[in-house]
């Protein structure tokens, strides 16, 4: 038997368990970018507006950070790619993260990946089926997008260095996942370590682009997601970056199949520490045990959005500059707000957190489906605890676990912001429109646990719908969708404070809409089999 027997079954077998949700994805993206283009070609008819706009945007670190920097401003497919260039190249990265770590820890994880090693298949073959099949994926991607961006009427040279740069971040992420695989022992964990990653090196990227020309440049050179802008689509293409993403993929993917021959199946290289023979006093109801297994993320999560929300109440007072510039204006404006422009800044930015807070959410709600697929429900179950004392264990942790993180985001946002003012009465309005955004990401949070108790195979689906709803508000407005189209997305119904007057009507019903949702999670759970 090779070290690659049985990789073509295993392929065969990802493909067949992913045939729905990948090509979605794959067309989602790929529509996404030739709907832009084709959109945003007409906000620009002219060098001039080409030119004042990227001056502008160039000139704002917030933008900067977020989107990156326009490298040739006469360009149109410069301009015109800015917002995809870079956040929607790390949800290119994202689905390859899920899609090896699927294949790879969570089969491992589910016990499926042991029965297969038991007939004719090789320690190497699932790697290997995984990354092929995240590979695949993200070369489709590209080639798909640089077709749309063609038929959009952008140059060829410039769309086919657009998709490539997608396709090369998506697989050098997939190899970061191969890693994270390996090093630890659930896929919740190889996750969300690949995630970290990829938050890491956006953060590398965002200080790199932002710093001065005596700053520390060098750092967007340090992350994928900056090399793929560097191969800078439309603005003279340098293909020879592309070699920097097929390296780095390389070295990782070597890494990840060494690692694989010196662990046992099901272990983790990054070794657990054992705990006491028996609970503490503290430890011994549901909602304890489900605070202990949370609380690592619920506390790291909100002292990053605290952080976060610092960041963007610093920025918020240079925002008045953009008022030189009807173009950036109009900009912010489709973002969120009703009046000054910082309001709007301020409430496109923490609308942005709120959908990122729905991160959080969907993984701890989805906790539910790894401890009963992992066997940890059953056990707890057989005690006297029932199924809805269970679950609403970690679903508490995961709205309350929501709410902590918008408070810290508000409350960073609010007290920088104030202080750069002089006026800490900001912080209650910006607060305010952090906590706003709650009801949103409880609907979010529902929808998985409605998955989980009526269609559990299905649970993924509440990924699907945190990335739909983000591609809706993002670029919502610039694709110009109708308004039921833009009404699916539980953030569009959000009142955009700081700036907008106060409703509670859209609060009301979308609390009642993810309580709705929770109730039908619960009542299918109760009627189901466990496990």
């Amino acid at each position: 038997m090779s070290a690659l027997t049985g990789t073509g079954s295993l392929v065969r077998l990802a493909l067949r368990r992913d045939r729905v949700l990948l090509p979605v994805w794959i067309l989602i993206f790929a529509a996404t970018a030739a709907s832009s283009a084709s959109a945003t070609v007409g906000l620009y008819p002219t060098i001039e507006s080409r030119v004042r706009a990227a001056e502008t945007i160039n000139a704002t670190p917030s933008l900067v950070a977020l989107y990156g920097l326009i490298y040739d401003p006469t360009s149109l497919g410069a301009v015109a790619m800015l917002k995809l260039g870079g956040i929607v190249a790390a949800l290119v990265a994202v689905l390859a993260v899920l899609t090896v770590v699927r294949h790879t820890r969570g089969e491992e994880e589910a016990g499926r990946l042991e029965l297969l090693g038991a007939t004719v298949v090789s320690r190497y073959a699932a790697l290997t089926a995984a990354l092929l099949v995240a590979f695949g994926a993200s070369l489709v991607i590209g080639v798909l997008t640089a077709a749309g961006l063609i038929s959009a009427g952008l140059p060829t040279a410039g769309s086919v260095a657009f998709g490539l740069a997608w396709a090369g971040v998506g697989i050098a992420f997939a190899a970061v996942a191969a890693v994270s695989a390996q090093l630890t022992q659930s896929a919740r964990s190889a996750t969300a370590l690949s995630i970290v990653v990829l938050g890491f090196v956006y953060l590398l990227r965002a200080i790199g682009d932002t710093a001065g020309a005596h700053g520390p440049r060098w750092l967007s050179w340090l992350s994928p997601v900056g090399w793929g802008q560097q191969i800078r689509p439309y603005a003279g293409e340098r293909w020879w970056v592309l070699l920097l993403l097929a390296g780095f993929a390389a070295v990782l993917a070597a890494g990840a199949f060494g690692l694989v021959a010196r662990r046992d199946l099901g272990a983790g290289l990054l070794p657990d520490r054992p705990g006491p023979a028996s609970a503490a006093a503290g430890l011994r109801s549901p909602f304890a045990l489900a605070w202990r297994l949370h609380r690592g993320a619920v506390l790291g999560w909100t002292a990053g959005f605290t952080v976060l929300g610092a960041v963007l109440g610093n920025i918020a007072s240079s925002v008045g500059n953009l008022l030189d510039s009807p173009q950036a204006r109009e900009m912010v404006l489709r973002l969120g707000g009703e009046k000054g422009l910082t309001d709007a800044f301020l409430a496109a930015e923490l609308g942005i957190v709120g959908v990122i807070a729905s991160v959080f959410g969907v993984q701890a709600a989805m906790r539910l489906r790894a401890e009963e697929t992992a066997s940890h429900a059953e056990m707890v179950l057989a005690t006297s605890v029932g199924r809805f004392r269970w679950a609403f264990s970690h679903l508490t942790v995961a709205l309350f676990g929501t709410a902590a993180l918008l408070v810290g985001a508000g409350l960073g946002a609010g007290l920088a912001h104030g202080a750069q003012l002089g006026d800490l009465g900001q912080v209650g309005p910006v607060l305010l429109g952090a906590l706003v955004q709650l009801p949103a990401t409880w609907v979010v949070a529902a929808i998985v646990v409605a998955l989980f108790g009526l269609a559990p195979r299905l649970i993924v689906g509440g990924w699907a719908a945190l990335v739909a709803f983000l591609l809706i508000g993002e670029f919502g407005p610039l694709l110009r969708l109708d308004q039921w189209v833009m009404d699916l997305s539980p953030f569009a119904h959000l009142p955009k404070i700081p700036g907008a007057q106060f409703s509670a009507a859209p609060i009301l019903w979308l609390t009642v809409t993810a309580a709705a949702l929770i109730a039908a999670g619960l009542v299918g759970l109760r009627h189901r089999d466990i496990g």
